[in-house]
């Protein structure tokens, strides 16, 4: 089995908070003494974890970004099956609030997707098995331990995901740049899934037809679509606004 390594004190603190049955060994750079490093050295303890110094040059070697001299050394993530995914939507309380990603490939903007979408409340994020980025170490890293708590389910047929979501009674609001109407003058009070679609293509041809409505994002400027984790932000929290959930 191959571990995948997550960095960065704050991941790494959320990981042991969190998932700390998925830690297998932690890294830390040999001279990092500090109170917010201590923190994460007591819960390992705590957790009965294996702690490593190791020299700066490996951990910059092994990390691909700021590892702030902390490594965790993982067992692989894992989303949620899809067979799970009735039990998940019976178990959500009051309205249901989904994410669906379609066609977003890039592990940096699934985790950032993620980890907005734990912050506005989200019950389950979904994503079509194809052409989507898995839940991989990098995405768990972007998403700041939102990953650990938010369900990432991908499935074999989102057309039907969709279908199945709406015999719920589930509305499905999609964004598209030609929608006539915006994000701000659609009601999003009730249960609800926002399909967001990749940047550039957009949503794929069978999505929006399975959607109930579209809505845009009005822009001000010379630029006509912002970066996919910042159009979900916009609209998560739009549907926050009105459904008084913050």
């Amino acid at each position: 089995m191959k571990l995948e390594a997550v960095y960065g004190l704050h991941a790494v603190t959320t990981l042991l908070q969190r998932s700390a049955d998925q830690v297998v060994e932690l890294w830390v750079m040999k001279g990092r003494q500090d109170k917010r490093m201590q923190r994460v050295l007591e819960l390992a303890e705590e957790q009965g974890l294996p702690v490593r110094e190791a020299d700066k040059g490996l951990m910059n070697q092994k990390a691909e970004g700021n590892h702030q001299g902390i490594i965790a050394w993982r067992k692989p993530v894992q989303g949620m099956s899809e067979k799970q995914l009735p039990d998940v939507l019976d178990n959500i309380e009051g309205h249901p609030f989904i994410l669906i990603l379609d066609g977003v490939t890039d592990p940096h903007n699934l985790g950032a997707c993620i980890r907005t979408a734990d912050a506005a409340g989200v019950h389950l994020v979904i994503a079509p098995k194809d052409k989507s980025a898995p839940l991989n170490a990098t995405a768990a890293k972007v998403a700041c331990g939102a990953a650990e708590t938010v369900p990432y389910i991908q499935v074999t047929n989102l057309a039907r995901t969709m279908k199945e979501l709406q015999e719920r009674g589930i509305w499905i609001g999609g964004t598209a740049g030609e929608a006539e109407q915006n994000i701000y003058q659609q009601n999003m009070t009730g249960p609800l899934a926002l399909v967001m679609g990749a940047e550039g293509p957009g949503m794929r041809r069978l999505t929006r037809e399975h959607c109930d409505f579209l809505v845009n994002i009005p822009m001000a400027g010379e630029v006509s679509s912002v970066n996919v984790s910042v159009a979900t932000g916009i609209c998560l929290f739009e549907a926050v606004r009105q459904r008084g959930s913050l």
